[in-house]
């Protein structure tokens, strides 16, 4: 474990990304446990005011992200600097997507159905990274041998290509599927050439003269959801709380 960890992390200067990603999670979690506790009632804990104002855990959660995104810079990827850095950007980073949804919509939506955006941003963004760790490159760049990543128009050609594969996904109403084909672009092709979500842009602009395709879209985007959507909500719950019935923040 130690050879694999020196061989894999420390010499390639991914301990920081590695450091980063494990605080980022923690702090999810240890955050997502603490807001269930103060929505129970119980515990010690309780909503942070000042002057009456509810002041989100977002906001120190930026202060710890501009922090450590600074000191991440000044400090490059060896030694104690760096790796402080890292633990305080994950921190801030964790604090901050635990509200995405609170900044994606300006209002308090933590604990309703809209809320449930925030779990998806961390736990995407839990995927991505832990594809970096895994040695995976944006772009399919990893791909490319050194004497071929010397020629620009090889690596040029196969940014280009990946992400043209990512925008078609995108295209097709697959957002999950476009960002980790950034990453792998094996994903991107897949989701590339397989039929259009309905209402997708691909779907309206394509779709429109071709009844039988938008059939086709329409039964497999149904079977999709009804096969997946009752698992991927549980789980959701399980990691961070049921949203209430009614509408309202916290």
């Amino acid at each position: 474990m130690g050879h694999w960890l020196d061989r894999n992390i420390i010499e390639p200067g991914k301990l920081p990304l590695l450091l980063a990603l494990a605080a980022f999670v923690l702090t999810f979690l240890v955050t997502r446990s603490i807001t269930r506790l103060i929505r129970a009632g119980k515990g010690p804990f309780r909503n942070v005011s000042a002057g009456g104002l509810h002041i989100h855990h977002a906001v120190p959660g930026v202060v710890l992200t501009v922090i450590g995104g600074f000191g991440a810079v000044a400090g490059g990827r060896h030694g104690l600097g760096a790796s402080v850095s890292a633990v305080v950007f994950g921190i801030g980073a964790g604090l901050v997507l635990d509200e995405f949804a609170l900044i994606l919509h300006l209002d308090d939506v933590y604990w309703t159905e809209e809320g449930r955006k925030s779990v998806e941003a961390v736990v995407l963004t839990a995927a991505l990274v832990g594809l970096l760790l895994a040695g995976f490159a944006p772009f399919g760049v990893n791909d490319l041998s050194a004497q071929e990543l010397q020629g620009r128009g090889a690596a040029l050609t196969s940014v280009a290509v990946n992400f043209l594969f990512s925008l078609v996904s995108l295209s097709k109403g697959k957002t999950r599927t476009a960002l980790y084909g950034v990453v792998v672009p094996l994903i991107a092709l897949v989701g590339a050439v397989r039929l259009a979500r309905p209402g997708s842009p691909w779907a309206r602009r394509f779709y429109r003269c071709r009844p039988r395709a938008r059939a086709r879209s329409l039964v497999r985007a149904y079977r999709h959801d009804r096969r997946w959507s009752g698992p991927g909500r549980a789980v959701q719950n399980w990691i961070a709380g049921a949203p209430d019935r009614s509408a309202g923040g916290r």
